[in-house]
């Protein structure tokens, strides 16, 4: 349905219909003189003769009616009203298309029941197309929802960023790490988009820097990204470049020793010979979202998703259908690091005016939402470009449009009703034990509750770090792997609210594997008295599986703990029950008996004072030994 975008272009400069020449031979003149400037799109000096024709003429409606046209073309839409009526008041019969044009001016300065009319007053006065309608019909349903909501019931502030970060020009797209402690945003400077950078540091927001690295260039406009969640990789759009295959497409770097790399085109199927941008990319990293215009879309611009393969390549893009889409233009999508809370622009669904910021969330069964626009707290007449949300829910970065157009950031404190669910993260970083040197090793977290991986990926090679994401809600497990070493074990319990705004930072020191080296496997569970493995264990379970397929030559000791509750007899049996349990589930995976000691210690070995609770469930565990 490109004809949206084709319709409203040629709403734009309606005089060309409806000449009245003036009788003022000079306003004439200059009235022609505009129009060659016109031809060449000139707007300013187009406006200059203008003004100077309708100095001469003040009942030069062609005139007026043109300028309303530019002005409306430059989004300087007050102006426009002014001119429209000024049509209107000389010659009310010169076009009809005036009264689209005032409607259009009063809807985008929030004059909602003047807009209605100019409206109605159009389509009274002619026999519409199919097309006309759906614009013209779009428009009065967004002033009949602004008049409904435009009186926001609570209020709360919303504050521009410093000037350390908003400046004279337009700054947008505003991205920002998992700790809040960097920003990445575009700025346009001399019709130039650049990627900016900024640090919140001693309760204050640095200076903003250039990015540092290969990703801006002085010849192309680079801008509408996302970061991942640990900030070591940016998905942006680059327009133009030699290797696109469209006219923009979707480019990835990563940050190595504080520098970013040089892009790489992610090529088909996310891109394609139309146009593709704004990514954003989900929290586990499986998921990219991002805009298009390609063939075969519902409106002029359509959100898409494409799945990362098991191979590490990109599935074909899926267009998000109807539920999200309109014939209109939908844009800035942002997933919230809960895999389930979509936040984006559009100007298809009802709202304010130009675009708005509405809401969606993903059920279990993989269907959206109604969109919700965000209301008048957040939305007005003017064009909210896109917006970022904090891991927790509770704080988010809007780009839009001041009262003179500039677009700048802001940042404010977002309803309860409109958040996402709250997510925890994990800083982590994984050094040799010995060596204390970095280490890229392999960090999966699973929900064991479901068995489902959440997040896997390589920790940094330069600095060792890594960040994963913990929805609020479940219990995970945290594995760590790599060839030649012991694999680390945690439990993180997220079932509790009290981790809404919870940061894990852990430092894992990777054991080399040498004989007589103990490992614990945190995430093994068992009914009370009882050896039947329990599902909840299959996540620890397939870890050590992993670790001995990835290190063959190795032998190891199961061994059984208990606390020391009941007989000692019997929990020595149980322990070892419990460790055969364990070798028996390996052993039908394909792991030679050979390779596997089964030994029960009973209470012999606590770890912990049995006298508590909490040392009790410590030392009902189970370990493995390097033979």
């Amino acid at each position: 349905m490109r004809f949206i975008l084709i319709l409203v272009i040629s709403l734009l400069f309606s005089s060309v219909f409806a000449q009245a020449p003036s009788t003022v031979k000079k306003a004439q003149e200059a009235y022609e003189k505009a129009g060659k400037h016109l031809a060449l799109n000139e707007y300013e000096q187009a406006i200059r003769y203008l003004e100077q024709a309708t100095a001469l003429d003040a009942k030069f409606a062609t005139a007026y009616q043109q300028l309303g046209d530019i002005y409306r073309k430059q989004e300087k839409y007050q102006k426009a009203v002014t001119a429209y009526q000024n049509v209107i008041s000389i010659k009310p019969n010169l076009t009809s298309l005036t009264y689209f044009g005032l409607g259009e001016s009063l809807l985008f300065t929030g004059k909602y029941q003047d807009a209605i009319v100019a409206l109605n007053t159009y389509k009274s006065k002619q026999n519409l197309s199919e097309k006309s309608l759906l614009v013209l019909n779009k428009y009065l349903k967004d002033c009949e929802f602004s008049l409904a909501n435009s009186q926001a019931t609570t209020s709360y502030l919303m504050h521009r960023l410093p000037n350390t970060i908003n400046s004279a020009n337009d700054e947008y797209f505003p991205q920002l790490t998992a700790d809040h402690k960097t920003i990445i945003f575009t700025r346009k400077l001399n019709n130039q988009e650049n990627f900016y950078e900024s640090i919140f540091k001693n309760d204050t927001w640095s200076v903003a820097q250039i990015l540092n690295g290969a990703v801006n260039s002085d010849e192309f406009n680079e801008g509408a990204h996302c970061i991942s969640p640990d900030g070591k990789y940016i998905f942006f759009t680059g327009c133009n470049r030699p290797n696109g295959l469209g006219s923009c497409d979707i480019y990835v770097a990563k940050k190595e020793n504080g520098v970013w790399s040089q892009p790489h085109n992610l090529g088909a199927p996310i891109n394609s010979k139309g146009w593709e941008a704004q990514p954003s990319i989900s929290a586990d990293g499986k998921t990219l979202y991002f805009v298009s215009n390609r063939a075969g879309g519902i409106g002029g611009y359509d959100l898409y998703k494409s799945q990362l393969k098991s191979d590490g390549s990109w599935g074909t893009p899926v267009n998000l259908g109807k539920e999200i889409n309109t014939p209109f233009n939908e844009s800035a999508p942002y997933i919230h690091a809960d895999n389930q809370t979509l936040y984006f622009a559009s100007d298809g669904w009802p709202g304010f005016g130009r675009k708005d910021i509405f809401k969606s969330t993903l059920d279990s069964a993989g269907n959206w939402s109604t969109p919700e626009n965000l209301g008048a707290q957040v939305n007005n007449y003017a064009e909210q470009m896109s917006m970022h949300v904090s891991m927790n829910g509770e704080t988010a970065h809007l780009a839009a449009q001041d009262s003179t157009g500039q677009f700048d950031i802001y940042a404010f404190e977002l309803p309860k009703r409109l958040q996402p669910k709250a997510v925890a993260y994990i800083l982590g970083t994984i050094l040799d034990a010995k060596s204390k040197a970095p280490i890229q090793a392999l960090v999966s977290v699973t929900n064991t509750n479901t068995q489902q991986i959440v997040y896997t990926d390589q920790s940094d090679n330069d600095d060792g770090k890594y960040l994963a994401t913990l929805p609020i809600g479940h219990n995970y497990a945290v594995h760590i792997q790599k060839e030649g070493y012991l694999f680390d074990s945690k439990q993180y319990a997220m079932d509790d609210a009290k981790f809404i705004n919870e940061e894990f930072i852990h430092t894992t020191l990777l054991e080399p594997i040498e004989s007589g080296k103990l490992v614990t496997l945190n995430n093994i569970y068992f009914d009370v008295n009882k050896f039947d493995l329990l599902p909840t264990s299959i996540s620890d379970l397939d870890v050590l599986l992993s670790f001995l397929k990835l290190n063959p030559k190795v032998s190891i000791e199961l061994a059984g703990h208990t606390d020391n509750t009941g007989n000692k007899t019997s929990n020595q049996l149980l322990s070892e029950n419990r460790a055969k349990a364990v070798v028996t589930y390996l052993t039908n995976n394909g792991i030679s008996s050979n390779r596997l000691k089964a030994v029960g210690y009973g209470d012999s070995k606590p770890i912990a004072d049995n006298s508590s609770d909490e040392g009790k469930q410590l030392n009902r565990r189970t370990e493995f030994k390097v033979l």
